[in-house]
């Protein structure tokens, strides 16, 4: 049996520019090697199953007519259909949702739910489009990926810039194709068309659900511990308003123009009410403005990373002051960071295993969709809170057992059970 070896890899010796991906390669390539996979296997899981680029026209406002490039890839299968999100940025682009793909079908295993990874993007502001554009682009990009999706097959959900009407687009373009209502095809829908309660909360729940597991782990006190949070759209101000109702104390927040700090305490539900009428969390009254940079190295307990990718690197880590670092959004560590925060003992809860409540609860959604019969949120939120306890065991105890990191030792629990399934499954043909 050929093992694989990182430095004798044809893919991994092809040069990869500065992206996520580089990052989400480098990541698995670590773990690929602790597990010791064989080579087949390791350029199987390595490499995305299908890639879909399109190119679609929109009718704006005004008459004219602009092309948007949108993509949806599925990483793995072995598991289950695909899933994951769908994000409207400038910024996306096919490394991107590659490597968000890859990170979603690891999360997917380390909390043990049956799905494999996919991602979707169009490269778009959606804050510079009118409510019909922003529709009319979202429904033909529907119809655009109606090949790669279906309730069986991969299930779209709300990522970056998208929300919950954008879901119910989808669903609606979906289903006229179809002929009939498929409630199933996404998640993270508004509850009057089959979504899930406790859908829009669950990612910031979930972060704090397994920050105060970690903490009772380790024999650390959690009463009243502070908090930094880098971002504050769905995550960061759920993450948020979860710590403050768990007793902690929320000293800074930011968000894309910048943040402010409170040593005695942000009022978070202040905060939030008066973000329905500002722009940005900076003009709050109650706290100093700092910059995004300026909150990543603040004195805190736990530092939340809940906007984009490549936040904390080697630039910068070395001043990370917080004892925990708990990754809200997907990839905002480096792998040259990671050395960095492990030497300092900064304690980093990486994100495929942090912020995954949000599958979670869409795949409680999916359930709910395919049987047609609906849950409670407080049963939702207790459903959660067990599997995120027991996936935080789950990769505490094989981090404990091989020695390792949480990040390494949650990619090899990950990349291992779906190794083994794509060993039980066999090769077609």
């Amino acid at each position: 049996m050929t093992i694989y070896q990182p430095q004798s890899s044809a893919a991994a010796s092809k040069p990869q520019r500065d992206s996520a991906y580089k990052t989400a390669l480098a990541q698995f390539d670590r773990a690929a090697q602790i597990l010791g996979l064989e080579s087949g296997l390791y350029e199987i899981l390595r490499a995305p199953r299908r890639e879909l680029t399109v190119n679609f026209p929109v009718k704006m406002d005004n008459g004219e007519i602009r092309c948007f490039t949108g993509y949806r890839v599925h990483h793995n299968t072995a598991r289950g259909p695909t899933k994951g999100g769908i994000r409207y940025s400038p910024q996306v682009d096919l490394e991107e949702v590659r490597a968000l793909a890859m990170w979603m079908t690891w999360k997917c295993a380390v909390v043990n739910i049956p799905y494999g990874g996919a991602k979707g993007g169009v490269v778009v502001d959606p804050k510079q489009l009118s409510l019909r554009e922003l529709e009319a682009l979202t429904r033909r990009y529907t119809t655009e990926i109606t090949p790669l999706i279906s309730p069986e097959g991969d299930i779209p959900a709300p990522d970056m810039g998208t929300n919950p009407q954008v879901m119910a687009w989808i669903m609606d373009t979906y289903s006229m194709h179809r002929g009939y209502s498929v409630p199933a095809i996404v998640t993270g829908k508004p509850l009057n068309i089959g979504g899930s309660a406790g859908r829009f909360e669950a990612t910031g729940r979930g972060i704090m659900f397994t920050v105060r597991e970690a903490y009772r782990t380790f024999g650390w006190s959690f009463d009243g511990i502070r908090i930094a949070i880098q971002g504050f759209g769905n995550v960061g101000s759920i993450t948020a308003q979860t710590a403050h109702e768990m007793g902690c104390k929320v000293i800074a927040v930011s968000d894309i123009g910048g943040g402010i700090y409170n040593p005695h305490g942000i009022d978070i539900p202040k905060l939030r009410r008066f973000m329905k009428e500002h722009r940005s969390v900076t003009e709050f009254p109650e706290g100093d403005r700092i910059t995004n940079a300026e909150l990543l190295t603040l004195q805190c307990d736990v530092l939340v990373p809940a906007a984009t990718e490549n936040q904390i690197t080697a630039d910068n880590a070395a001043q990370v002051r917080a004892r925990m670092i708990a990754e809200g959004a997907n990839g905002p560590t480096t792998p040259e960071a990671d050395e960095i925060l492990l030497e300092n003992n900064v304690v980093v809860i990486p994100d495929i295993l942090c912020n995954a409540g949000g599958v979670v609860v869409s795949y409680f959604e999916w359930v709910q969709s395919l049987q047609q019969l609906f849950w409670e949120e407080e049963d939702v939120m207790h459903r959660l809170e067990r599997i995120m306890v027991r996936s935080f065991h789950d990769v505490y105890e094989t981090a404990l057992r091989m020695d390792i990191d949480l990040r390494t030792a949650a990619l090899v629990l990950g990349i291992g059970r779906v190794a083994e399934a794509t060993r039980t499954r066999g090769l077609y043909p």
